[in-house]
């Protein structure tokens, strides 16, 4: 919101604060600033000149030779604009001047004519390009109206002014007017708001023999006004407004446009302008669109409807989009003589999804969908009247039409002071309140310790106790409210989940996988990339009605693809090796289609690639993770049918009947997917899961007291049989004294039949109360012997 300070004065008497000071202390009392420019910079020699005659240059065709008189003195320029006549008004550059982009003046001969300055376009004073009227933008900037001659440019059509432009928050759409951010500085200044006082004095006739209005739906229009004005002149608007509008950022069309542009800046109400002579039947009617009903709009687009989209309709077809833009059927033209002048109310929900269904947001959308009060419909298209009168631009038909259904009204809150206090850490008194409230426009009764605050309906983002709090705060002054500490009865503490995860963070770091952070909005074709089904459950996603992109279309269902995505980058720029991990959500729907909330499974991703990992060195860090998490006992089974990793070289990650998740070798395939020329490799664990089994307690015992004794096994087996199965027997059978076992060698050679193994195993005896004795160890270690031949047909190596 740009918010020419000179316009603001008109609300606010601000004359002595200087700029500065007003932009520090605008800030600090909430409204936030991106920034303080001025209209034109520093100038110097520019006056405003009247051209009194027109001669044709004798030596060049494209030329001419304008006598301007500039007060004191009558001085001819040389100028290749086609846009001046006898009469003008014009901005002149004397010579010695030097305008606003740094160029100088000097005096010369253009063609053998001396030329004794410079005619000034909008351009050439600093105005951007978008803002300056089209009929102006290739030639000289002409002033509509009279002048001192010789008065400085500046001072004549104030462009000494400075702009600071606003960044309003979606909840104070009522900010979004000058009069808005009146309010706040008189709040913040603590002075009065001047309104402009409205009156019309030449009204004629009678409305209802010009139009007649119908709203069909009063669910997306609360209120429609509208009023008719005849005798219409369409011309330029004179400079003050044109020069008003473009320091606002709005560029000139015609006087009527220009003053529906405005009142929408001054008021933040937007209203549109129908030739009335073009709606057939003179009818106004408030509707849904027809399904695939069409309207070509002001900016030459034909559109496509549906019945969600609300349109202004005449008898026979739409004449506008309801709250977004106008449609050329109906649009102001040169010829224009009658026009229905329309300020309404629309909702602003249905106005945000017409505009984004359509593509085209707009000044007016812009507003309406962070919502507008109501109750400024009737003063916003009188007031514009009011100019179209005082410019002398038309003729004002008698009273006005206005259906409002569903009239807002004030509302109340009630107010504790010592609540207010008691969170600011503050000791204003009652009074104090009040005033800070009254100075917001609020009105406050007292009744007894408390206040009952009435709200205005223009400040509609007030709703709650602790909206009166902020309020008094940022008037007060955060930067005058002292620092103190919080004070609670309570002290937070984190979950036992939020404990786990912080460990799984602190394990794995230290195993030296790096965290990652991804979207939880993946692309579909995501999961092609790692080999997944079409008939695979981790197609059913959840897919966003309005995504940024197809990039981002869907609630991720795994955190591989992710993971991939993050290694694939690391390889792709030459990082040698990367261990990473990802702690994340996926989301599974209840059903296809989705009409619930999703359920949230958190899962745990490790990634890593390098020239020193291999499929070991994830097992050995997931062994390690978990057995920090109190989980022991795992086992691992081979996984052949997973689509993303190699079948050969993948397994599940078994923890009693839990299958905590998989880890292995990415699959050949998938890797060139991503670009790969190395292998990979991937745990994909179930958070959840370990969430139930984790053993965070610790349970000491004394060093042992008594000596171990050690025993080696080698055995041969048949070539499928697993560690695990082996281990298993060992353990169930050693009894209370098997203190450990442990594998370390494993061979295949001449010695060994084809498809057998030698495996060996390092066996550790100890009891906790006595030393043990070679027979009681012998006793047992040939019983694990007889089970292993009898079970396994293991033989004795």
């Amino acid at each position: 919101m740009l918010v020419p300070v000179s316009w603001l004065k008109d609300y606010v008497d601000i004359d002595n604060i200087p700029v500065e000071e007003l932009n520090e202390k605008l800030i600090l009392s909430g409204s936030n600033t991106e920034g303080v420019v001025k209209v034109i910079e520093e100038a110097k020699k520019i006056v405003i000149g009247k051209i009194i005659e027109i001669k044709k240059h004798p030596n060049a065709d494209k030329l001419i030779i304008p006598m301007v008189d500039i007060g004191d003195e009558i001085i001819q320029i040389v100028t290749g604009a086609e846009n001046i006549k006898v009469g003008d008004y014009v901005p002149v550059a004397l010579v010695g001047s030097r305008l606003p982009r740094g160029i100088k003046i000097k005096r010369g001969k253009l063609r053998g004519e001396v030329s004794n300055g410079m005619l000034c376009s909008a351009e050439e004073l600093g105005f951007n390009d978008n803002v300056i009227p089209k009929e102006m933008r290739d030639g000289i900037l002409i002033l509509k109206g009279e002048y001192t001659l010789g008065m400085e440019i500046q001072e004549a059509l104030e462009l000494n002014d400075y702009v600071i432009e606003f960044e309003i928050t979606p909840n104070r759409p009522d900010c979004l007017s000058m009069i808005g951010m009146a309010r706040e500085t008189s709040a913040t200044f603590n002075l009065s708001v001047n309104y402009p006082q409205i009156s019309l004095k030449n009204e004629t006739e009678n409305i209802k023999d010009y139009v007649s209005i119908e709203v069909k739906d009063f669910d997306l229009c609360r209120r429609y006004a509208g009023r008719v004005v005849k005798d219409i002149k369409i011309e330029q608007s004179p400079s003050w407004l044109q020069l008003r509008l473009m320091k606002a950022g709005v560029r000139p069309i015609n006087n009527i446009v220009d003053i529906t542009n405005y009142v929408m800046l001054e008021y933040g109400q937007p209203l549109h302008a129908f030739d009335l002579d073009k709606l057939e039947e003179k009818k106004i009617i408030v509707r849904r669109a027809a399904e695939d009903e069409k309207i070509i709009t002001l900016d030459g687009v034909e559109r496509k409807l549906d019945k969600e989209v609300l349109v202004i309709a005449d008898a026979q077809k739409p004449v506008a989009l309801a709250g977004i833009m106008g449609g050329q059927d109906s649009e102001i033209s040169d010829n224009t003589k009658t026009i229905f002048l329309e300020s309404a109310n629309f909702n602003r929900k249905n106005v945000r999804t017409s505009s984004r269904k359509l593509g085209l947001r707009t000044e007016a959308s812009s507003r309406f969908e962070k919502g507008i009060d109501p109750n400024i419909v009737e003063i916003a298209v009188d007031r514009a009247c009011q100019l179209i009168e005082e410019l002398g631009a038309g003729k004002i038909i008698k009273d006005k039409i206005d259906i409002y259904k569903d009239e807002l009204k004030e509302w109340t809150i009630k107010v504790r002071p010592n609540r207010i206090n008691r969170l600011l850490g503050t000791k204003l008194s009652i009074d104090e309140i009040s005033d800070i409230l009254k100075r917001l426009e609020l009105l406050v009764e007292r009744q007894g310790e408390e206040l009952l605050v009435i709200i205005p309906t223009f400040r509609q983002d007030l709703v709650k106790e602790i909206d009166i709090v902020e309020e008094v705060a940022r008037i007060y002054g955060y930067n005058v409210i002292e620092s103190t500490l919080p004070k609670g009865s309570t002290w937070g503490a984190k979950t036992n989940a939020q404990e786990v995860e912080d460990y799984t963070k602190d394990i794995l770091n230290a195993l030296g996988f790096n965290e990652i952070t991804t979207y939880s909005f993946v692309s579909p074709k995501s999961l092609n990339l790692i080999n997944i089904p079409e008939d695979s459950f981790l197609r059913r996603s959840v897919e966003l009605i309005n995504p940024l992109g197809e990039e981002y279309s869907m609630m991720r269902t795994s955190l591989v693809p992710n993971m991939m995505d993050v290694l694939s980058t690391n390889y792709k720029r030459k990082v040698p090796e990367a261990l990473a991990f990802e702690l994340g959500n996926i989301f599974i729907p209840h059903n296809i289609p989705v009409n619930s909330l999703p359920i949230e499974k958190k899962m745990l991703t490790l990634g890593m690639y390098g020239d020193k990992v291999d499929f070991f060195s994830l097992k050995g860090a997931v062994c390690e993770f978990l057995n920090r998490l109190g989980i022991k006992d795992l086992g691992f089974e081979p996984e052949k049918n997973h689509p993303s990793f190699h079948p050969g070289r993948c397994a599940s990650i078994v923890y009693g009947n839990h299958i905590l998740g998989t880890l292995g070798e990415i699959y050949p395939d998938v890797l060139e997917n991503y670009g790969f020329d190395s292998r990979v490799y991937i745990a994909d664990i179930d958070f959840n899961i370990l969430l139930q089994i984790t053993r965070l307690d610790r349970i000491y015992k004394p060093l042992p007291k008594y000596p171990a004794i050690f025993r080696d096994m080698a055995i041969i087996v048949d070539e499928e049989i697993y560690n695990k199965e082996i281990e298993a027997i060992i353990l169930e059978n050693g009894g209370s004294i098997l203190e450990s076992c442990t594998l370390f060698d494993i061979y295949r050679g001449q010695q060994i039949s084809k498809g057998q193994k030698s495996m060996a195993y390092a066996l550790t005896f100890r009891a906790q109360d006595r030393t043990l004795t070679d027979e009681e160890v012998n006793k047992v270690f040939d019983n694990i012997l007889k089970q292993l031949r009898d079970k396994l047909n293991a033989e004795l190596r």
